[in-house]
């Protein structure tokens, strides 16, 4: 343990989520730091915390609230003292359900932040990192993206609380001297824990692309649907840049222990976070069946409203400036997807 984070306490918001429980074994793993939770338990589970001692053996605190609940959330930080910095995962992200419910992920996803940006100075708190994503670019004619690429329009109301929730941080950080934030853009996380124990398992219905398949490969649903077929890429269906779920996990740590050392870091800061490898839908179907063995029960379907056609990663940046690189490939993101399914998929599901 060092001597920076002896005694001292992060905060992870989410921290039963996909996202939210890799990154605290990663903290558990290379820091000293004591981790706190907050997770409502809207989309996740608190079996999450047993899977994270079972593989730590650290039982992690956590504290279930809304923290879109501004008397809750300011109840929080007075009770927790010693927080240095905050992790902000909790938020709303099935792209198509916003497109359905918009009112319901402003209030949720901008509200939240709003109530922890408001909370942060008198609790001591100096350092935030922010859970953003690719999503803000919007659709984008030249690729790769890199973080000097223009915002574009939002396809959703997702993108758009994530468009939204990096300018209130920018200017939470141009008001209050001395606070750092970094906002890391995720392009698309996919995968589980080296182990198998941790995966990816929302309590809603998934939409996002490894628990879609895992669940159709293990009989769970009846077929994978592929959203689109027509795009102007090489085989017709999307392109996007899966990195591991671990990967995007340790890129936090990175960007942490970056703020907290170095005094001259600037106030506000933005990173990619991606493999810098455009992958099609389709081929990353054809690397579950690769990983896995097994021939996937799969079709194509109509586009999904929200969808951008192609979107991939620079992340040149994150690797100069955080020290960070991915180390796995689409095939071990599906491995180990398939892992955690074998493992542990029939018995977090409802």
């Amino acid at each position: 343990m060092s001597a920076l984070s002896k005694g001292k306490k992060i905060l992870v918001t989410g921290g039963a989520g996909y996202l939210g429980s890799h990154t605290i074994l990663e903290l558990i793993e290379h820091t000293g730091y004591e981790i706190v939770s907050v997770d409502n338990f809207s989309n996740s589970s608190p079996s999450a915390f047993d899977r994270i001692e079972r593989i730590s053996g650290k039982r992690i605190s956590n504290h279930a609230i809304d923290l879109s609940d501004e008397a809750a959330v300011k109840r929080f930080f007075a009770g927790e003292k010693d927080i240095i910095g905050i992790i902000h995962f909790a938020a709303l992200k099935s792209v198509p359900d916003s497109v359905a419910n918009p009112q319901l992920y402003y209030h949720n996803n901008n509200g939240s932040l709003r109530n922890i940006l408001g909370n942060m100075p008198a609790a001591g708190a100096k350092y935030c990192i922010f859970s953003s994503s690719c999503s803000v670019y919007g659709n984008i004619s030249k690729l790769p993206v890199s973080e000097h690429t223009p915002i574009g329009r939002a396809e959703s109301p997702y993108a758009e609380t994530k468009q939204q929730g990096e300018k209130m941080l920018e200017q939470f950080a141009e008001r209050n001297r001395g606070m750092k934030v970094i906002s890391l853009r995720y392009f698309n996380p996919v995968g589980a824990h080296p182990s198998g124990l941790l995966g990816e398992s929302p309590l809603n219905p998934p939409t996002n692309l490894a628990p879609l398949i895992t669940g159709t490969a293990a009989g769970r649903y009846r077929e994978f649907v592929i959203h689109g077929h027509d795009y102007n890429t090489r085989d017709g269906t999307c392109v996007r840049d899966y990195i591991h779920v671990s990967d995007i996990a340790y890129a936090h740590v990175k960007a942490l222990n970056f703020l907290i050392e170095n005094e001259k870091a600037p106030d506000y800061d933005v990173f990619n976070l991606g493999t810098g490898k455009g992958v099609t839908v389709l081929e990353a179907v054809k690397a579950f069946e690769k990983a896995s063995g097994i021939k996937l029960n799969y079709r194509m379907g109509p586009r999904r409203k929200g969808d951008v056609e192609a979107i991939y990663s620079d992340c040149s940046k994150a690797r100069t400036v955080l020290g960070w690189s991915p180390k796995y490939d689409i095939e071990d993101m599906m491995g180990s997807a398939w892992k955690w399914e074998l493992n542990c998929g029939d018995k977090v599901r409802p």
